[in-house]
């Protein structure tokens, strides 16, 4: 039951992501956008990942776990190339 809680609850916040990658690159502004909630998202799903590998708990929990962390990987690389954008004018 845990691990579903677990799951349910990275679903829940995996489903922002996407919807915030698509706000970003249609507006192709960084207004809005935090890189430093990023990173601390990214440090965090990088914690509950080792979490898993240190406790010998890989589940397929753990695959949501890396799919959030790739997704908000790429709201950070499309944050630089608007951010780039933004410099060029």
């Amino acid at each position: 039951m845990v691990s579903i809680l677990e799951m349910i609850m990275l679903i829940c916040f995996g489903f922002s992501w996407p919807i915030n990658f698509r706000k970003a690159y249609q507006s192709r502004s960084t207004k809005g956008v935090s890189l430093t909630f990023f990173c601390l998202i990214e440090a965090g799903y990088i914690s509950g990942i080792a979490s898993k590998i240190l406790d010998g708990n890989i589940t397929w929990v753990l695959f949501f776990y890396v799919l959030n962390l790739v997704t908000v990987a790429a709201n950070i690389i499309l944050y630089f190339v608007n951010r780039r954008r933004e410099r060029r004018g």
